[in-house]
């Protein structure tokens, strides 16, 4: 099973970006964690801060992957090109959050790319990427 995690933007700063939100531990630590915890899954990784890099990867791995993992950040909120990138592909894909979005602002309540997700996790932490990977399973 081969699995794709995508981060967007600012989630490279993960361990120094707000750890009241966003936590303390950088997420290349977590990414080993979960690659020890399943190591019968290909598990990889990519993250960009530029959305049409985000697009791109959707793309090439999207009709290879068995599941992809996305926390496409603030480009949740704008990007109807990522949502209909993610409606085009046929690997499904799990959206994922670390905070909570409905516990913050207003803004951040409305996910255009989740309608378009086999599933949404929100406010978990860390921990969301697992939860989706066994969602996977």
């Amino acid at each position: 099973m081969k699995i794709q995690i995508i981060n967007g933007p600012n989630l490279n700063l993960l361990g120094k970006r707000e750890p009241g939100i966003y936590g303390s531990k950088g997420f290349d630590t977590y990414l080993s964690e979960l690659q020890s915890n399943y190591t019968n899954i290909e598990i990889h990784y990519f993250q960009s801060n530029i959305e049409g890099e985000l697009i791109n990867k959707l793309h090439e791995v999207g009709f290879d992957f068995d599941g992809i993992i996305l926390n496409a950040g603030g480009f949740t909120h704008t990007s109807v090109a990522l949502a209909d990138a993610i409606a085009s592909i046929s690997t499904p894909v799990i959206e994922v959050h670390i905070s909570n979005i409905y516990a913050r602002e207003e803004y951040r309540h409305i996910s255009i790319t989740g309608k378009n997700c086999k599933g949404v996790l929100t406010g978990f932490g860390l921990k969301g990427y697992q939860l989706a990977i066994e969602s996977l399973l």
